[in-house]
């Protein structure tokens, strides 16, 4: 392996950030002296910084592109793309033809995945090599899979189980006033990810701490506001930077929530979480001792994922509170 420099590209959703940023420890462990980039879209800069494996975290404003469709804001991206590097790799973790177009503004060696195992298969046609690794490969070892076989080294799954924290931790939050608490997921992207605020009460109600309710917009909030209303063991919680969400996280005696980047973050933390999935299996997740499942009784189909599936709601809150007493 002669690569000096590689640029990763994985520009969004936060959870996928968040599962993808394992795999710099492994790769700076394997070739310590290599200078690795993170492209990623603005918003999620922060939750990249400072990383110890990271030599440069550049954002990129798709949403405002997206948002004003102006030249001016296309021709800055072009820009600023193309006067990153040189890199003698990219790779693109995303497998779309947005990550893969940017990834190959980046740089000339572009490797991402084939067009049966990107999530869109036009992606492939921009890279210069190629893995296989099927989509419905359980997301770590997928994300660690294509590191190591466009680097050329082996990942293990008792490697990952004993990873040192993905993100950096900073300062506990000044604006977390208790003591000690257990961190509540309230939302997700989809609303069938997301457990009901009325037994997420029930939920609270029974916990031996504090619950801190962690919302990210209006509609959260306001089941946040339910939660509370039902239950004198639930706290609101102010509004977070992503920074500062992940320091909550990293605090917090467990974090409770559904499939979504918040809850991943305890994970990514090594800290203790219980993730509900109704739509979703937990192959979106790393199960260890300490980072449970509970899965509803749907049958789902991670090829064609049906997202007004809402049976999470069928998850009995006590058996999130037997986990959640087992891990505490």
């Amino acid at each position: 392996m002669n690569f000096s420099s590689i640029a990763i590209v994985r520009l969004s959703a936060l959870g996928d950030i968040i599962n993808s940023a394992v795999v710099l420890q492994f790769i700076k462990r394997t070739y310590p002296d290599i200078r690795i980039d993170w492209i990623t879209e603005a918003q999620f800069v922060p939750i990249l910084q400072p990383h110890p494996d990271l030599d440069a975290i550049h954002g990129i404003p798709l949403k405002q592109l997206k948002r004003d469709k102006s030249l001016k804001t296309l021709r800055a991206l072009l820009r600023q793309l193309r006067a990153l590097g040189p890199y003698d790799l990219v790779i693109d973790m995303q497998g779309l033809i947005k990550s893969a177009l940017v990834s190959r503004l980046a740089g000339t060696l572009v490797h991402g995945f084939n067009a049966t195992s990107a999530r869109e298969s036009l992606a492939a046609l921009f890279y210069a090599s190629q893995s296989n690794i099927p989509y419905e490969t359980n997301i770590i070892m997928r994300n660690c899979a294509l590191v190591s076989d466009t680097l050329g080294f082996q990942i293990s799954k008792e490697e990952i189980r004993a990873k040192a924290p993905a993100l950096s931790i900073g300062n506990r939050p000044e604006s977390i006033t208790l003591p000690r608490y257990i961190a509540i997921i309230v939302g997700a992207s989809w609303l069938s990810k997301c457990y009901p605020p009325e037994r997420f009460a029930d939920v609270c109600s029974a916990l031996p701490h504090p619950c801190l309710l962690i919302w990210g917009n209006d509609k959260e909030k306001e089941d946040a506001q339910t939660i509370a209303s039902r239950s004198d063991n639930a706290h609101i919680a102010p509004s977070f930077s992503l920074a500062e969400l992940r320091d909550a996280i990293a605090f917090a005696e467990l974090t409770i929530g559904g499939d979504t980047g918040p809850t991943h973050l305890a994970w990514a933390l090594n800290r203790p979480s219980v993730v509900l999935f109704g739509p979703t299996t937990p192959r979106m997740m790393f199960e260890t001792p300490q980072n449970i499942a509970i899965e509803s009784d749907s049958e789902v189909d991670i090829l064609h994922i049906d997202k007004t599936d809402k049976s999470i709601g069928t998850i009995p809150p006590q058996d999130i509170l037997q986990k959640a007493l087992e891990l505490l």
